[in-house]
């Protein structure tokens, strides 16, 4: 891990998205609460938040943080052609280091549940994306994707 012992500690903010891709029908059963293994987007969420708290413990390198806030928003799409679900992570924290691999992690994760709970009813559903939108905070200050 590098020394960030000399950094002072700054708020930071970082948030990520996930998209998973699948079938319109999966899309509508999800917005319905009709999808079998229950609320998607409710797991997801829970799945999210708990895996940016996991961060460290599962990307080597990665410093602890003491997170002090996270948000994990989950919405649906239909769309022509096909559908969508888009997990949104925002993760804070008050500390020397960037909350950016929390975000990304909580993201991945919440979007890796959703396909789990799909999976039965779209086996080519698929993980698309996973991309930090914007963080805040610290010595290079804000980003924001384009």
């Amino acid at each position: 891990m590098v020394d960030v012992s000399a950094k002072p500690a700054t708020k930071r903010r970082a948030e990520a998205i996930a998209i998973v891709t699948t079938t319109p029908a999966v899309a509508r059963a999800i917005l319905d609460g009709t999808a079998p293994k229950g609320d998607v987007a409710a797991v997801a969420r829970i799945a999210a938040i708990q895996a940016t708290k996991k961060t460290s413990d599962l990307v080597p390198l990665c410093h602890p943080l003491s997170l002090t806030h996270v948000t994990a928003d989950v919405s649906v799409h239909v769309e022509r052609g096909g559908g969508s679900v888009r997990v949104v992570v925002a993760a804070e924290c008050v500390g020397p280091t960037g909350v950016e691999m929390e975000a990304m992690c909580g993201a991945s994760v919440g979007a890796l549940a959703v396909y789990d709970m799909i999976k039965g009813m779209d086996r080519a559903a698929a993980v698309a994306r996973v991309e930090l939108v914007s963080k805040s905070g610290g010595r290079s200050g804000d980003w924001r994707r384009a």
